[in-house]
């Protein structure tokens, strides 16, 4: 069975391997489409799209926005963006790359406040991206000692009821959809049940499905086969196409693994050919 994976981050986001060394390791894992969603950017979108030139592996270039919904934050997938609309991406995201640069700004002060000796050049360093994520900083903070593992150091410090960490104010969910429908994309809600339950799933699906929303992931590294089920049970209901991905970021969480996830995620080919499709 042919297998994709349409969920993944390079070091333009808080991955830790290159967009061109992503596509390697999709050939070694036996891929027949990759695509590329890192957090808000799409600048590693170039190299990526290169690299898969001469590849097996079909290349799609997508973003991964940051949004909220009454205070819910939401991640929606934008997939098959074409280049044309890459500079109006970075446009729309520029304020939230701003708002994210004081928050990051506020998370080390607060941190540094407290006794915990990292600084905000340390944590930068880790990545290529313009704005380090909690996961550069978890990376520092167990490097310090200061926790044991990334999830620990979440669990311990970066979660925003630990006191240090308060999130930038992120677009809308609905408007981030139409804005992805707008410039020629595919819109995808990222892991739903990664932070919500059924209940609260299905209350935010109407208003998404009614702004343009054409899929979301009943596939994914974390879910349980109830979620998944139950993932795809709302897909159906709400007529939504279906999208899968492992969520790879390489060293920020090592035990994920591209195309498999914990090791027995199979995301089905025909899922990127319906996508396709809607995107053309």
């Amino acid at each position: 069975m042919k297998i994709c994976d349409l969920h993944c981050h390079s070091i333009f986001s808080d991955g830790s391997m290159s967009p061109t060394e992503l596509i390697t390791l999709a050939e070694k894992q036996g891929l027949s489409a990759l695509a590329l969603t890192d957090h808000n950017t799409t600048k590693g979108l170039k190299e990526f799209m290169k690299a898969g030139e001469n590849s097996p592996v079909t290349t799609v270039a997508g973003c991964e926005f940051s949004t909220e919904i009454d205070g819910n934050e939401l991640h929606i997938v934008g997939l098959f963006m074409p280049e044309e609309s890459w500079v109006e991406i970075e446009d729309y995201v520029e304020l939230l790359h701003m708002a994210k640069h004081h928050s990051n700004v506020k998370l080390i002060q607060n941190l540094q406040d407290a006794g915990y000796e990292i600084t905000y050049e340390e944590v930068t360093a880790l990545t290529d991206a313009d704005e380090f994520n909690r996961a550069h900083v978890a990376r520092v903070l167990v490097s310090h000692g200061y926790a044991e593992t990334v999830p620990d150091a979440f669990e311990k410090f970066l979660r925003e009821s630990c006191g240090y960490y308060s999130p930038a104010r992120k677009p809308g969910a609905y408007a981030t959809t139409r804005f992805i429908k707008a410039n020629g994309g595919v819109a995808v809600w990222a892991h739903p049940f990664f932070n919500y339950d059924e209940k609260t799933v299905e209350s935010m699906l109407a208003g998404a499905r009614k702004a343009g929303l054409d899929a979301m992931e009943t596939l994914y590294s974390t879910y349980t086969p109830e979620q998944t089920k139950q993932a795809k049970a709302l897909a159906k209901k709400y007529g939504l196409l279906e999208s899968g991905g492992s969520d790879f970021h390489g060293a920020a969480k090592p035990d994920i693994q591209l195309g498999c996830g914990y090791g027995n995620l199979k995301i089905p080919y025909t899922l990127f050919e319906e996508l396709k499709k809607r995107a053309e």
